[in-house]
């Protein structure tokens, strides 16, 4: 009987998200009829699933509660571990992939005490940090990972921080960054049409691609810009992304009167999201740890690099993977806005750095993250993960 994997991940196109892009790119990519993906109900995903090549099932897979002492808690994993019991029986499934360790990772642990069947979780990092400062989850991650055959992390950090919380050690850890689709994400000439329709003629652009979240660190690049106007009177910052901190951004804005500097662009599809990053001046993600919550790789930082942008990342997580320091980029310490002046004002000026920057930047995006090497590797995993 031939194999089958269900993937089962609350975070899948077409909800945005660095996550769920990462499946999507990473599944899409592997043989079709070995995989069955499980995922929410969100808007817009019936025309989605329908122009796929792999079978997507859809069920709520959301909840305010994700331990199981609660009443709430308990439901919604009862609910959750009959329906994918359903599938499994339906595509007759052999083991099973969970995008987090919590909640998808808890739900696979509990199908398995039912019927035997085998998981592996992928971890990013944030998700154990901030499951290791409550005890019941704490527990449950131990349990979930004791009983999974690996833990796929997307850093070294991440993978780092599995060790540190002794969930998993290094025989069931593997380690496989996200990819960048070198063949969409490229290069382009200067676009005065799209500068113009977006506010962008004359301007020095900076951008950032993200979830609006306080550890995104939006609000301190905010900050720094009201630092740089003065010497960079053209200065524009578009920060590109949908969450909960936009009122709080929009409010600072306004605070420091920066209306002229600062864009908030939530409407922007994957096509013009591309533009940005092609016809921006340089890419920043300001990100920074708060409590536990960290940047565990940084998707958008390689996306940048492969359409031929320097960057800038916050010394926080696994983003300093993602590029290679004074030569694609730049760490810096993104927790103080008056320590992102400098670094950020001797770039502006130097165009021919910039420029220098983003070559080198492709060249690394196309050795280091093309998606090819990264499915080669990620099926190598999951067929050691079926014979074991």
């Amino acid at each position: 009987m031939k194999q089958k994997t269900l993937v089962v991940t609350e975070n899948f196109p077409p909800l945005a998200g660095g996550s769920g892009r990462w499946f999507y790119e990473l599944y899409s990519r592997l043989p079709s009829e070995q995989y069955v993906v499980v995922t929410n109900q969100v808007e817009g995903s019936q025309d989605f699933d329908q122009a796929q090549d792999f079978v997507i099932e859809r069920m709520p897979l959301s909840s305010p509660e994700w331990g199981i002492k609660s009443l709430q808690g308990l439901k919604f994993y009862w609910r959750t571990v009959w329906t994918l019991r359903r599938l499994v029986k339906r595509h007759g499934i052999t083991h099973v992939h969970c995008g987090r360790v919590i909640h998808e990772g808890v739900s696979a642990w509990l199908l398995s005490l039912i019927c035997n069947i085998k998981y592996l979780c992928f971890v990013h990092g944030e998700d154990v940090e901030t499951a290791a400062t409550s005890r019941e989850h704490d527990l449950l991650v131990k349990q979930v990972c004791g009983k999974a055959e690996q833990i796929i992390c997307n850093s070294h950090n991440s993978a780092s921080i599995v060790n540190r919380l002794n969930y998993a050690g290094d025989d069931k850890i593997q380690v496989l960054h996200p990819g960048v689709d070198c063949q969409r994400f490229v290069p382009a000439a200067e676009d005065p049409e799209f500068k113009q329709a977006m506010g962008w003629t004359h301007k020095q652009v900076i951008i950032t691609v993200g979830r609006l979240q306080q550890r995104k660190g939006q609000d301190m690049m905010i900050r720094a810009v009201a630092k740089l106007k003065d010497q960079f009177p053209n200065i524009l910052y578009a920060i590109i992304g949908r969450g909960e901190c936009k009122s709080m951004l929009t409010n600072l804005v306004a605070e420091l009167q920066l209306e002229e500097h600062v864009q908030l662009l939530d409407e922007i599809s994957d096509e013009q999201m591309i533009q940005c990053y092609q016809q921006c001046d340089l890419f920043i993600l300001p990100n920074r740890t708060i409590a536990n919550d960290i940047e565990g790789f940084g998707m958008v930082l390689v996306e940048a690099q492969s359409c031929g942008k320097a960057v800038i990342a916050g010394d926080s997580g696994g983003t300093k993977e993602t590029l290679q320091e004074g030569i694609t980029g730049h760490v810096l310490d993104c927790t103080d806005p008056e320590l992102m002046v400098t670094p950020l004002a001797a770039l502006l000026i130097d165009t021919d750095k910039l420029q220098q920057m983003g070559q080198q930047g492709r060249q690394w995006a196309e050795q280091m993250f093309d998606w090819q090497p990264h499915v080669s590797k990620a099926r190598a995993i999951f067929d050691d993960e079926r014979a074991s």
